[in-house]
């Protein structure tokens, strides 16, 4: 059985929501230049022109990458021969001390009164136990124009893929310029309710361009891809060939009378932090 310090998850956590808030991942930056690249529109260009250059000057001179600096989302996998005391209360307080020291907007509020909690916490907090003896922390800072842009439906069965195909097209298109396109379109099939959301925001997780393992899976991603680049929303909503960068879809086996999708959009500025410890 693998010890790990609480202390050194607070600090883990703190330094990562600091960095995914002022830095891109890598793979995110690579599809902005390709969609650069691939664009004809002159102000389509310049928006992805703008956004990368802002992508450099967050990084250059440690600022957000955007104001909104999101309600911050925690996925948590933590290996069976791992132990860790107050897990959950080191989480929180790293990134408490995270968007502290950081300077970092604090956007939580509670939920009637609307009174800021003035933390930025408490986080959104997901927690899997997974073999082994590693605690994986995904930090997910989301931005609420974006969030929401969201949709869950309960589709009867009958309506099929095309039911499923029309339903994510139509949440992308309705939300427009609202999410700060080019976005990236997670989507979660199958369970229940609560199962479909949760595999939506799940989807977000997975590094950009790398396509569900299963071909069935990878192929209706492919599809839908083009299809909302088809939509004509592109970059800020300014017109162009890239309303989104990604489409990543997860599933789970669900009842017989049911089909549910979610679809979970994220911004251009597609923000994640993965911890291993």
């Amino acid at each position: 059985m693998r010890e790990i310090e609480s202390q050194k998850i607070k600090e883990a956590v703190a330094r990562g929501a600091i960095e995914a808030c002022r830095d891109l991942p890598p793979e995110v930056e690579r599809a902005l230049k390709e969609a650069l690249s691939k664009e004809d529109l002159p102000l389509a260009r310049r928006a992805l022109e703008i956004l990368l250059e802002n992508v450099k000057t967050a990084r250059k001179v440690g600022l957000p990458l955007c104001q909104d600096t999101g309600i911050p989302v925690v996925f948590v996998r933590i290996g069976e021969d791992v132990q860790v005391k107050n897990l959950y209360e080191a989480i929180e307080e790293g990134l408490y001390l995270g968007f502290k020291e950081g300077y970092l907007r604090a956007s939580v509020c509670e939920v009637l009164s609307r009174r800021n909690t003035g933390t930025n916490t408490p986080g959104v907090i997901h927690c899997e136990i997974v073999p082994g003896e590693e605690l994986e922390i995904f930090l997910l800072p989301k931005g609420c124009g974006s969030e929401n842009m969201s949709r869950l439906a309960m589709l009867p069965p009958s309506a099929g893929l095309e039911g499923i195909k029309n339903f994510v097209i139509e949440t992308v298109s309705r939300a427009g310029a609202n999410p700060c396109p080019p976005v990236v379109v997670g989507v979660g099939i199958g369970g229940n309710f609560e199962t479909a959301a949760l595999l939506s925001k799940k989807a977000l997780l997975r590094p950009l361009a790398k396509p569900h393992p299963e071909k069935e899976v990878a192929d209706l991603e492919e599809e839908l891809l083009l299809k909302i680049n088809q939509l004509g929303i592109g970059p800020l909503g300014l017109g162009g060939q890239t309303t989104a960068l990604a489409v990543h879809i997860e599933t789970h086996p669900s009842h017989i009378a049911s089909l549910p999708v979610a679809v979970n959009i994220q911004c251009h500025a597609h923000r994640i932090k993965r911890i291993v410890l």
